[in-house]
């Protein structure tokens, strides 16, 4: 098993080329694949899950392993739903205990032929295309966006279109705006028609020449570490990451605003967005976070390691992400000495409490990127802090730890 054992430096100044947005790429490789076009997106995320989709796509095998990407499972599922041929879609052990029947009942109803080859309810999944000639869905509003998204980017192919009820509290919103603007951006029309309905006109899509943005997402662990390190005092560090826009059509860029509240400027240049030294952090942080869950990590550990008591609502998707991100944050927060506590499975607040911390912590990473990322900046405040399976990180950030090291991290690689 490999681990890194991290040193931090004391001040930072470093400008950073973040990876491209993962969730745009997809997105955008499904759109174009949907187009038929001969324009394929540039900029491409090359993380494990962007190049799964691309592989997938580009050679369509009667068996498609996706390995880790939920993104890929959910949006390849409705994809291969209306391309002709039969396929099995299957990845990991761990994703093969994630839930899927929502988005199977969903198409179903549309008329997709789809049957379990495993466990019902989850993957792998046998698919036969066909034209769907379904118009109508209703899904829980509190589902995954991704199945969501997913359905909407194929509705623009259906004869007759698709409309898109949602019940209930709709959680993840932006990552749904982002499919639409995408849908729009590749041609087709798609709008919400009320506050609970999503209209997308038959029509199919155009063959467009697109730009993928970088990735809201890895630039909170940036934000994390300016936060950890300006509360030390160190008014002059100093990071620049390149490729971030201000009114990006990415949920993520909200972290910024939140980031404001624990002491981190944000100047946006053309280049990117330069962070420095803001205002005094807040003494208490209580945030929803329904619209950015992929954020839920960094800001836990952020405000542990500022000691900066929180109360964070809407994480009701963190238990069917990676691994249960809720119960693998406060497992590993307690190792780090921080007792924090979740309720209702959708809920984590910290007043405070303290416990003596592992003598020598060594964070699991439970097979999650983000726990991985999220968790690499406690070396500021413990040093040579230890991570296994540091490799995780491929799926998002491959050159994350490469980053940190421009950034004057000590990296000792060890295997245990």
């Amino acid at each position: 098993m490999m681990q890194y054992f991290l040193t931090a430096p004391s001040t930072l100044d470093v400008s950073i080329n973040l990876p491209a947005s993962k969730s745009i790429s997809n997105r955008a490789l499904i759109l174009h694949a949907l187009s038929k076009g001969n324009t394929l997106p540039s900029n491409l995320s090359d993380c494990d899950d962007t190049r799964v989709m691309i592989r997938a796509l580009a050679d369509m095998p009667d068996v498609i392993d996706i390995m880790a990407a939920g993104t890929a499972m959910r949006f390849l599922s409705a994809y291969l739903s209306v391309t002709p041929g039969t396929h099995l879609i299957t990845g990991t052990a761990r994703m093969q205990q994630r839930p899927i029947r929502i988005l199977v009942d969903a198409l179903r109803t549309l008329g997709a032929q789809i049957t379990y080859a495993g466990h019902e309810g989850f993957p792998p999944l046998c698919i036969t295309g066909s034209e769907l000639t379904g118009s109508e869905i209703a899904l829980p509003g509190g589902v995954s966006s991704q199945y969501i998204s997913a359905l909407l980017m194929i509705g623009a192919t259906l004869p007759h279109g698709l409309n898109v009820h949602l019940k209930g509290d709709i959680v993840s919103r932006p990552y749904i705006d982002l499919t639409l603007q995408l849908m729009h951006d590749f041609g087709a029309q798609a709008q919400w028609i009320s506050a609970d309905c999503i209209s997308v006109a038959p029509g199919g899509y155009q063959d467009t020449p697109f730009l993928v943005e970088s990735d809201w997402s890895a630039a909170s662990y940036w934000y994390e570490i300016m936060a950890i390190l300006l509360m030390n005092a160190q008014s002059e560090a100093k990071v620049e990451l390149r490729g971030l826009f201000k009114n990006s059509s990415q949920g993520d860029s909200r972290g910024a605003e939140l980031f404001a509240r624990l002491g981190v400027r944000s100047e946006y240049i053309p280049q990117g967005v330069i962070l420095s030294k803001g205002e005094t952090p807040v003494s208490r942080l209580e945030a929803d976070l329904v619209n950015i869950p992929d954020l839920a990590q960094t800001f836990v550990v952020t405000c542990c390691l500022m000691g900066i008591p929180f109360r964070f609502t809407g994480l009701q998707s963190l238990k069917i992400k990676e691994t249960d991100r809720i119960q693998a944050l406060v497992t590993e927060l307690r190792k780090l000495g921080f007792i924090v506590h979740s309720e209702q499975d959708s809920i984590l607040h910290w007043d405070g409490e303290r416990c003596t911390p592992d003598e020598r912590p060594c964070v699991d990473t439970y097979e999650d990127h983000r726990m991985a990322m999220a968790f690499a900046p406690a070396s500021l405040v413990f040093a040579k802090l230890c991570v296994r399976h540091p490799e995780v990180v491929t799926k998002s950030y491959p050159s994350f730890w490469k980053d940190l090291r421009q950034a004057g991290f000590i990296l000792a690689e060890q295997d245990e």
